[in-house]
């Protein structure tokens, strides 16, 4: 991989003793290690080998994406109350603040597991904490969205980033080679986060003029802190776990639905008008997870910058895959006239969520990968993006939403299956001609 560093102290070749430090199943004399990571000493965290293989995600990483399903739900049943209320404004803008919050929660998370994932007792109680922080900010989500108090979401913060700031002394205090890097995570997270509970003091009237500068200091913390030195973080690994959030967060769009449909069907019985909102929702989840997983991510984010730039693009993916279950509850809302909403914003709370789900996926994971010659399949989903949005002003707009969500499946898989026929004639036309 370009513009990766592989700490020396990380190599091992055939017949050496495999270095301190790494992951689970690499570490040197194992017995009395196993015995230090329970009962003894507190175990040096050394960053673990970016090209360690068969990097997958842990259970106790699995926990810690369910445990943030709770928020996520809290999230996207919020924006869709206040949609169907008609207070659309307040609705989006309460969720892009707490959706953010919750993001940027499991992304500190997340890239400091893949760089420092001992797995030993004081690893994983500090992730318990995080778990806790995690819950208690689920929990004030609700007085975040209606009532505009932040107190309780910022103490799960203070809960999470306590621990957080922990593990990078813990490692400052045992990799040399990321020694600076750690603390500068250190410190940067200290201080943003003392900023925060200071937030909590400002009168409301000021506190949405204050949120977008803390929240930018909040995001260049890593970038500042990687200039010192790159962490060790594995680009499967990284893939895998945002895959896998992904997965989840799909996951919870299609239980508000399916919530907000059996509440109509215990209100009014079966309707037909629920007809298109069930078929044209499931095609959307089945087609937003099948293009998300169409192209490897790992071979794209092979350095810190185009990392970063993926990773806080997934911002927008994960949200937007939330808002989509949100959209959902929303049109059936509708469909049952249980709200004084118009047709074209009950379809827009589908389509726009769709549309930039859709946008920004293309930009992140089909363009880098999609042949450069193949103009049509470059072009296809940024023209699907455009037809869903225009679906908005239709009176099927999620049915129709749905159908050019799986054309454009069908449409990638076809195309794909063209350019690579066409990529091995040619390569079977040079290898004859010589």
């Amino acid at each position: 991989m370009s513009d990766r560093v592989v700490p020396e102290t990380h190599v091992s070749g055939p017949g050496s003793e495999p270095a301190q430090g790494l992951g689970r199943g690499t570490r040197s004399d194992s017995a009395r290690g196993s015995v230090s990571r329970r009962f003894g000493r507190l175990p040096r965290m050394v960053g673990r080998d970016p090209t360690e293989a068969h990097r997958a995600a842990t259970p106790l990483e699995l926990l810690f994406d369910l445990c943030f399903v709770g928020a996520v739900s809290q999230a996207a049943d919020e924006l869709g109350r206040f949609v169907a209320a008609g207070e659309v404004g307040r609705g989006v803008s309460s969720f892009v603040i707490v959706f953010f919050a919750i993001w940027w929660a499991w992304v500190n998370f997340t890239w400091f597991a893949s760089a420092y994932d001992t797995d030993d007792v004081y690893y994983r109680i500090m992730v318990f904490v995080q778990i806790t922080g995690a819950l208690i900010l689920a929990a004030g989500v609700p007085r975040i969205v209606v009532h505009n108090d932040f107190a309780l979401g910022v103490a799960g913060y203070v809960v999470m980033r306590v621990s957080l700031v922990t593990q990078w002394l813990r490692a400052a205090r045992g990799d040399a080679r990321t020694h600076r890097t750690a603390l500068r995570y250190a410190t940067g997270v200290t201080v943003i986060q003392i900023c925060w509970i200071g937030f909590l003091a400002i009168p409301p009237r000021y506190q949405t003029a204050c949120f977008a500068p803390l929240l930018l200091v909040d995001m260049v913390i890593p970038v500042w802190a990687e200039r010192a030195g790159e962490t060790s973080w594995h680009p499967r690994h990284i893939a895998e776990r945002y895959g896998l959030f992904t997965i989840i967060v799909i996951g919870e769009s299609v239980l508000t639905a399916t919530t907000a449909i059996q509440a109509a069907f215990e209100q009014g019985g079966f309707r037909w008008d629920l007809v298109g909102v069930i078929a044209g929702g499931l095609l959307i989840v089945f087609g937003i997870w099948w293009i998300y997983f169409a192209a490897p991510a790992h071979e794209f984010i092979d350095s810190f910058r185009s990392a970063g730039i993926w990773a806080y693009g997934h911002y927008v993916i994960f949200a937007s895959a939330a808002a989509i279950g949100a959209g959902l509850s929303v049109a059936v809302t509708y469909d049952i006239a249980a709200t004084h909403i118009s047709r074209t914003v009950a379809g827009a709370v589908v389509t726009i969520p769709v549309a930039l789900y859709l946008v920004v996926l293309w930009a992140l994971h089909l363009r880098p990968h999609a042949h450069a010659r193949a103009w049509l399949l470059q072009s296809v989903t940024p023209l699907t993006a455009l037809l869903v949005l225009v679906a908005t002003f239709t009176p099927v707009a999620v049915l129709l939403t749905g159908l050019l969500t799986a054309a454009l499946v069908a449409a990638k898989v076809g195309l794909e299956g063209m350019t690579e026929q066409g990529a091995e004639g040619v390569a079977g036309g040079s290898g004859a001609g010589a």
